[in-house]
């Protein structure tokens, strides 16, 4: 083999040049402080790089979103906690005005109050968010949700509800339509509803009712009908027989069947009815406006008026019942807002982690290799500067 000088001085160039490459790629690394600057430096480490960078990114987009989502969703809960204020007063009066002493100009007074405490009701349930959204309207948050019109109010909004992504697969409502919340509340104690007969002409008034076997309630309609002052029968909607009794007007009794109770106090006339229907859906306006209208009776205050106002109680307690499980809902979606907050930043820490040993540079390695490649390249310095000055003729002598 002939070996030339020229090929042995390239060689060594070669060699140097190789040398001050892994010298400026440690230098490189030094200061940036990271082991992998372009792809080439490591492959598959780059791809698994660019991956928990993206997996980085994901977790503080979700991070945001929540950060959004408990804000609209805290608003909600501030909102509904106003409307719930609202009712409270409203049943406070409601109470006062079921109270015998008072006159008929008393009770038009509460009923007066009472209509400004419907109008701020209206403007509870047509509420804006920060950016100008309704909150109750569902998705058609550009369009007011309820109107007022001379029937009623009406939801002009829809069932929809905005979601947003709080982590993989997780997706969480920073809303509630407000058909829900405000329209479609039950009437009665939620299963069934007592509603005094027209011509009833004694003093019977039922009072609280309530559910004591599900299973045996079919959800039928039924009359309880005094046959006398002491006595009374339950039929269904066919006429048909279900149970009779006996009633003692001193002390007031329950009527129970088909696993539903109603209790009653006062004297009935012979004759004097009471239907039990199925619940159905009112709006918390129209209870409102119910309530009203039977507060300003003129010359009331006997039976008939307390067995409007014992229903109208009723649904009431449903409608502050309905405020009530919405801000149990929205409280929920916020724990688990704030439940999923925390593993994203648990899992952010894991990422960086897992980044930096992906991609950081140990600076003790890096030192020690700088060390290395710096001794490498002088030597490759000083073996050409002495293969430079050889010839054949400096062994001729």
């Amino acid at each position: 083999m002939r070996v030339s000088t020229s090929w042995m001085q390239q060689q060594s160039v070669n060699t140097m040049m190789d040398r001050q490459g892994d010298l400026s790629g440690i230098q490189t690394q030094m200061g940036t402080g990271k082991r992998i600057n372009q792809p080439s430096d490591d492959p598959v480490g780059a791809a698994r790089a660019v991956e928990l960078t993206h997996l980085g990114a994901d977790t503080a987009q979700y991070q945001r979103n929540i950060t959004s989502a408990n804000a609209r969703l805290g608003l909600e809960d501030q909102v509904l906690d106003s409307a719930s204020n609202v009712l409270g007063r409203v049943r406070t009066l409601l109470l006062q005005g079921m109270n015998a002493t008072q006159t008929d100009e008393s009770r038009s007074d509460m009923a007066a109050e009472m209509v400004q405490l419907r109008g701020q009701l209206l403007g509870i349930a047509n509420s804006k968010d920060s950016q100008g959204d309704y909150i109750f309207a569902g998705n058609r948050t550009g369009a007011q949700p309820f109107m007022s019109q001379a029937g009623g109010v009406s939801y002009v909004g829809d069932e929809g509800q905005r979601m947003v992504a709080a982590g993989p697969g997780l997706q969480v409502a920073t809303g509630d339509p407000g058909s829900g919340i405000f329209m479609n509340v039950p009437t009665g104690n939620g299963t069934f509803a007592v509603a005094a007969g027209a011509s009833n002409g004694g003093t019977a008034v039922a009072g609280a009712s309530s559910v004591v076997d599900a299973d045996a309630w079919d959800g039928a309609s039924y009359q309880v009908t005094f046959t006398a002052p002491d006595t009374f029968e339950v039929r269904d909607g066919g006429g048909a027989l279900v149970t009779s009794g006996s009633y003692d007007a001193d002390k007031g009794g329950t009527v129970a069947f088909r696993g539903v109770q109603v209790a009653f106090s006062g004297t009935p006339a012979a004759g004097d009815s009471f239907s039990v229907a199925p619940s159905s859906d009112q709006s918390m306006f129209d209870t409102l406006d119910g309530i009203v209208a039977t507060l300003t009776r003129p010359g009331s205050g006997g039976a008939d008026m307390q067995n409007a106002l014992n229903g109208q109680l009723a649904n009431l307690d449903q409608a502050v019942g309905s405020v009530i499980e919405a801000r149990a809902a929205v409280g929920g979606r916020m724990n688990a807002l704030d439940q999923q907050a925390s593993l994203n930043d648990d899992l952010t820490l894991q990422y960086k982690s897992a980044l930096s040993n992906v991609q950081d540079l140990d600076y003790y390695d890096a030192v020690s290799r700088l060390s290395l490649q710096s001794s490498a390249l002088q030597a490759a310095q000083l073996t050409f500067s002495k293969l430079q000055n050889m010839s054949l003729f400096d062994y001729i002598k």
